[in-house]
């Protein structure tokens, strides 16, 4: 389909499906098995300036938005999406300061963001505070000049690679969520501890551990926005980020889809490709026009966010659910496919199907994302909106 795509986003475009194709697929496999974090080729992404791409002309970025940045997230997961997540995981660190950052914290912290020599990570979960964001339990008290942090943060992606942690900490726990507050943690501050790194499933190639606060004094300038800001600015991150996350699983569908076809063209049962049996056909036909259903919302959300529209969280938790279960389809479908060799790790298949899985869980579950949805139509029912 065509999605009118400025020249400049078909450009961005093309660069990540050339980079994606020609440096990542090559390597993928590897940093699976290894479950190394790919710093080669962040470097790579990081000289072809695709950090820039979210950040604003003003703080040496390129001035595009979650389009730019959705549009990338694809086509690198297409080839991995472990690997695409070092980028992706660095626009969701950023996100916070983009939204709630003073011009002191802008002009001190983007530009080394957009110019890729520094990650950015995001630090919200928390083992007690998952789904319930609201129930965080890590802690700032004021002392001076500086907030001191106490408590632990998990399944922190980009976690011990990130210079940069944007975190939600509670400075007035008599407030629930609206004593949480907003910080940014600089790698190598004194009580910044980072714990195990986790053995995953799927995105082996991304870095995900635990960071650890162990009276860690940051100075008072790194509050973003104000105190009581926090969980509204980790929302809208979230909100933000959804469609990056759906780009994701969409990548992930499609390259899956593209072994597939691929595969049903060469392999031979009963003297003729099985791409001539109707079962399989059947197969490709749905596959296909899931993952276009996906991109389509994907495309559209993106757009909303770019445009200004204020209120796009209902939309957003739609592409993230929609994309999240559509890769989890296709790729389960996708090993089908293969048959038996789809569930051996000589061919690339089953890889996609693990990665998938992470789609429908992290940065809201796809639980989650039905409540969003489901009392967002309800409340505009009350106000009889069309």
């Amino acid at each position: 389909m065509n999605y009118f795509l400025t020249d400049e986003q078909e450009t961005f475009q093309q660069m990540a499906y050339e980079f994606a194709q020609g440096k990542i697929a090559p390597v993928a496999a590897e940093y699976d098995v290894k479950g190394e974090f790919p710093w080669p080729l962040v470097k790579e992404m990081a000289r072809m300036d695709f950090f820039r791409l979210w950040i604003p002309e003003e703080y040496e970025g390129f001035d595009g938005g979650i389009t730019e940045m959705s549009l990338v997230t694809e086509e690198f997961s297409r080839a991995c999406g472990g690997i695409a997540l070092a980028l992706a995981g660095t626009a969701l660190g950023t996100f916070p300061i983009l939204i709630a950052g003073s011009e002191e914290q802008k002009k001190k912290y983007l530009p080394e963001l957009a110019s890729g020599e520094a990650l950015a990570a995001f630090c919200l979960t928390e083992p007690e505070a998952g789904s319930d964001a609201g129930a965080i339990q890590t802690t700032a008290k004021a002392d001076g000049d500086y907030y001191i942090l106490n408590g632990t943060k998990h399944f922190i992606t980009n976690g011990g690679v990130a210079k940069y942690y944007t975190v939600i900490a509670t400075t007035d726990p008599s407030k629930g969520s609206r004593g949480a507050s907003a910080f940014i943690v600089e790698e190598g501050t004194e009580g910044l501890v980072f714990g195990k790194k986790e053995d995953k499933m799927g995105i082996r190639a991304s870095a995900t551990c635990e960071v650890v606060f162990q009276d860690c004094k940051i100075p008072k300038e790194n509050l973003l926005s104000r105190e009581g800001q926090g969980f509204i600015i980790a929302m809208k991150t979230l909100d933000r980020s959804r469609p990056g996350v759906a780009a994701q699983a969409l990548g992930i569908a499609q390259g899956a889809f593209d072994h597939a076809v691929r595969y049903s063209r060469e392999r031979k049962q009963f003297g003729q490709s099985i791409s001539s049996f109707q079962a399989i056909q059947v197969m490709l036909a749905d596959m296909a026009t899931q993952i276009e259903a996906s991109r389509a919302l994907i495309y559209a959300t993106a757009k909303m966010v770019d445009a200004g529209i204020k209120d796009y969280g209902k939309e957003s938790a739609m592409c993230k659910l929609f994309a999240g279960d559509m890769a989890m389809k296709v790729t389960t479908d996708a090993v089908q496919i293969f048959g038996g060799y789809g569930y051996m790790r000589d061919y690339p298949i089953e890889k996609y199907m693990r990665d998938a899985k992470i789609t429908q869980i992290y940065e809201g579950t796809n639980q989650i994302q039905r409540n969003v949805i489901a009392a967002k139509v309800i409340r505009e029912s009350a106000m009889h909106k069309k």
